[in-house]
């Protein structure tokens, strides 16, 4: 690669600087600079778990902590360790709150800036590309805790402040990267949730003329609405653009049945994941534009006869990809132990003391992600019946009465009160103890899932 070559589209393909395909192959880093209730073990939102650890270990031991974490959970080790798996790229989530304070907008933060730097730059001594994920902006713009969305409303689409706060830090990000040949491109916002559907195509636009006002080259890596699924809102491909799908399998869910077999009522297997992937990716073969499928994989359940079948669904899909010449980035790297490729041993200082609450959260089901709900079925059956009797045909966005209940009851009403459990967790723990329990994350610290790395690093070395 050229020293100030930056990776293009070409057509249907990204390709380097001399002209050749690049396929991007990798891992999404979800919980650093974006954190999620699921990666790392707290109820509700990452601004609520804030606010109680701020309360438990006081300023400084909340610095340190945070300090800690954020210094150990990607390092050059990490990115070695991708790097020796054959992967290329990592997607690289981030909350807009580590670049501005919502009491001072448009002030941007020197801070964020140097941490995004620590992983792009890690990444980069290690032969792998970065893709810049905004994946929790102002105003939140879907309605679930992953973009730390306390509620279930998506106020970003409805308010011009919101959005030109975002066209803001992507012009800043632009002038910080413009020049990087080891960031191979963009990917404004996560998940977008616009209900109505009328304010993605033409935000987009508005967002590709100020991000090209400052960076004429990277690619823009654009999701399309309800949760990249959706792309018909989107208008025609903008110059330079990959549109992204988001793939996760019916199977590879906490509540999804054999691999082959039945989910939710449906028949799937090898077939049905890759008619489910076409759909998904219909608007880039279309328009004749790259593929990348920015989150897929399932999770694991710990028993080893469901989790091989996990296996097997991921080996399938990555296959399917390959046969389609799609890029993409697996959810997620690291974690306590549901999802990731390497995770926090169950007896980590951190998990231990955080055990009550995760015991509690389970019983409740409490997170959206890797959790059931078994254990309230009490309090939701009322609630869904007065529902199915009282409002037939409700079918509130993005995905009808059901999870919109489970979403207000399980994921903001008792995540909510639960918060406070997690702050009571670590109240008496002294700045150096907090500073240790970070240090959990750490990769030495950490266990490898060998199957999941034999899996991915069969698929890098293709």
């Amino acid at each position: 690669m050229s020293e100030n070559g930056i990776i293009q589209v070409s057509g249907s393909s990204l390709v380097l600087p001399d002209g050749s395909p690049v396929v991007l192959r990798g891992v999404g880093l979800g919980g650093w600079l974006n954190m999620e209730n699921f990666i790392t073990g707290y109820p509700g939102t990452e601004s609520q778990q804030r606010t109680v650890l701020r309360a438990a270990l006081g300023d400084e031991g909340y610095r340190r902590f945070f300090d800690r974490f954020l210094d150990d959970f990607f390092t050059d080790a990490d990115a070695r360790f991708l790097a020796d798996l054959g992967l290329n790229c990592v997607r690289i989530p981030f909350n807009y709150r580590h670049f501005e304070d919502d009491d001072r907008p448009f002030e941007l933060k020197e801070e964020g800036f140097r941490r995004l730097d620590q992983a792009v730059d890690a990444c980069a001594r290690a032969g792998i590309f970065s893709i810049l994920d905004l994946h929790a902006l102002p105003g939140y713009q879907n309605q679930h805790w992953h973009s730390d969305n306390p509620t279930h409303w998506a106020h970003f689409w409805q308010h011009r402040h919101f959005q030109d706060r975002v066209v803001h830090l992507w012009e800043a990000l632009a002038e910080h990267y413009r020049d990087n040949p080891w960031v191979a491109g963009y990917n404004p916002i996560n998940e977008p949730g616009d209900a109505v559907g009328e304010t993605i195509g033409p935000f987009y636009r508005r967002l590709e003329s100020a991000v090209r006002a400052v960076d004429a080259h990277h690619v823009l890596f654009l999701d399309g609405n309800r949760y990249s699924t959706q792309f018909d809102q989107l208008g025609d491909p903008l110059p330079n653009t990959v549109y992204t799908a988001h793939d996760y399998a019916l199977p590879g869910f906490v509540d999804g049945g054999p691999y082959p077999g039945v989910s939710r009522g449906q028949q799937v297997d090898r077939s049905v994941v890759e008619q489910t992937f076409l759909q998904r990716t219909a608007y880039m073969r279309e328009t004749g534009t790259p593929i990348w499928v920015g989150e897929f994989g399932p999770v694991y359940t710990g028993d080893a006869e469901r989790d091989a079948m996990r296996y097997r669904l991921l080996a399938d899909q990555l296959e399917i990809y390959r046969e389609h010449d799609a890029s993409w980035a697996l959810w997620t790297y690291k974690d306590i132990g549901l999802q990731g490729l390497v995770h926090t041993p169950p007896d980590s200082p951190y998990v231990q003391r955080i055990r009550p609450v995760l015991e509690k959260k389970a019983r409740l089901g409490v997170d959206s992600w890797g959790s059931t709900d078994a254990g309230v079925r009490e309090v939701l059956d009322p609630i869904e019946t007065l529902f199915a009797e009282e409002f037939p045909d409700f079918a509130p966005y993005p995905w009808g009465a059901h999870r919109w209940i489970h979403g207000i009851v399980r994921h903001v009403l008792l995540a909510e009160a639960l918060v406070g459990d997690f702050g009571k967790a670590f109240e008496g723990v002294s700045p150096d103890e907090a500073t240790e329990l970070a240090g959990s994350f750490a990769l030495d610290r950490c266990v490898v899932r060998e199957p999941l790395a034999e899996i991915l690093r069969t698929s890098g070395q293709l």
